[in-house]
């Protein structure tokens, strides 16, 4: 029998489901355009001058520095000199008067060149402290044909962490949901683009809804829920190659899948034996062992860094709140306790945060909990915010959110004092899941 509490959540499932496939409009596949709603007063200002081509071949049409430069500004850490303020173009130490620099109030000045080396380019840069003037980074990076933009967003990397001590996540990836009206009705697409929304694909597409998409540590995996064979079943896909397996497919609800963090374990929430619970399967076996057995609705669980815990949502204490509970052994603790709904959970590695779906009344904003003083912020304005994933190394927070009858892609820094939204023309987008770090 279900209790009030029970038939409350699912109706909230039901409502946010219904929700997300009734706001899906027509979609064509196309990149996501980002634009900063709320920056910082204090960004560091630096400039850019745009990389002198050294190389034989014929000039690329993308533009390195203009890239770098974006990535910069969207972290909302820096503020980027325009092209057409840039006085001065030096591309060497010699070139660079840094007094020039310092009149114009700008703390950091970046240089570079693009060379002819094996594989096809190598992509050289200096970093600058106009104050010391002194050199504070510089690297030169091979580079494939047709990678320059990926070159770029490693140039924005190797930056921010020079100037901030944390590793940029330019070069990381975004995985979202879309969907498309045809003929035949709605098509899903699972996509994946670069964190700045360029370079997108379709990973898999359905005439059924997908959920959940999650990344395996290493980034080359994704698993995912799909509908396609008229239930719901959890799938594991290879990205490049586009391989798949359907690893769970029991009777009831088989969703919200989340890898472990040395990739070998996979969290999920099942129904088979009648009651959402979680569970944790060996992806080297298939084996599964049960973390939770209650008779509230357990979901949505989330490794810890330490990948000895699970956090998860549960309805067990009357409304949806977040839980922690041991994968070896132990009982349940709940970790939330403001508002009537906490939901979705998702950590920043190595930084003590957690950001949730945050419900009070019928006003649903992305809220982020330090686990070390208790306090919870919210960092969201919107009405109804949900899907948090935290970027990698724990600077921005993406989520799904609403801007009238669009639904689209929101990013919030930490510390909710930067804001970017992220539209999808055309469309609705929903669902999105960052990437880990490359592994260098």
């Amino acid at each position: 029998m279900q209790t009030p509490a029970k038939r409350s959540v699912i109706k909230t499932i039901i409502a946010v489901a219904a929700l997300l496939v009734l706001s899906f409009g027509s979609v064509v596949q196309a990149e996501l355009e980002i634009e900063i709603t709320r920056g910082r007063e204090s960004a560091t200002p630096i400039a850019i001058i745009p990389f002198d081509w050294q190389s034989t071949q014929p000039q690329s049409e993308t533009d390195v520095a203009k890239v770098i430069g974006d990535d910069l500004a969207r972290s909302g850490l820096f503020r980027t000199v325009r092209e057409a303020d840039l006085i001065e173009r030096p591309n060497s130490f010699s070139d660079i008067r840094f007094g020039t620099w310092r009149l114009l109030d700008v703390n950091y000045l970046l240089i570079g060149r693009i060379k002819d080396q094996a594989p096809a380019y190598s992509v050289e840069f200096e970093l600058y402290d106009i104050a010391s003037e002194q050199r504070v980074a510089g690297y030169a990076l091979p580079v494939r044909a047709g990678a320059l933009r990926d070159a770029a967003h490693q140039v924005a990397d190797l930056v921010y962490e020079a100037l901030t001590g944390t590793p940029g996540a330019f070069s990381t990836r975004i995985a979202y949901v879309t969907a498309s009206q045809t003929a035949d009705g709605l098509r899903y697409r699972l996509e994946v683009a670069d964190a700045d929304g360029y370079r997108p694909r379709s990973i898999v597409e359905s005439r059924e809804p997908l959920l959940s998409p999650a990344w395996s540590p290493d980034g080359r995996q994704l698993a995912y829920v799909s509908f396609e064979s008229g239930n719901s079943s959890v799938y594991l896909q290879e990205i490049a190659t586009g391989s798949r397996s359907r690893i769970a497919s029991h009777k009831g609800i088989n969703g919200a899948p989340a890898f472990s963090p040395d990739g070998k374990q996979l969290a999920l929430a099942l129904s088979k034996t009648g009651n959402l619970e979680i569970y944790v399967m060996d992806l080297g076996t298939g084996g599964l062992r049960q973390l939770t057995n209650h008779w509230g609705i357990d979901t949505e669980p989330v490794w810890t860094d330490d990948g000895q815990s699970v956090i998860f949502t549960s309805d067990r204490g009357g409304k949806p709140q977040l839980y922690q509970v041991a994968i070896n052994s132990g009982t349940p603790r709940r970790i939330t306790r403001e508002g009537d709904y906490n939901a979705r959970a998702t950590i920043a590695p190595g930084k003590g945060l957690i950001a949730m779906a945050h419900g009070v009344g019928n006003v649903y904003r992305i809220a982020v909990l330090n686990t070390e003083t208790g306090l919870l912020q919210i960092v969201s304005d919107g009405t109804l915010d949900e899907s948090p994933s935290f970027a990698p190394n724990g600077s921005m927070i993406l989520y799904a959110s609403r801007e009238g009858m669009q639904g689209v892609l929101s990013a919030v820094s930490a510390d909710g004092r930067v804001r970017q939204r992220l539209i999808l023309s055309g469309g609705d987008v929903r669902e999105p899941a960052w990437s880990p770090l490359p592994r260098r």
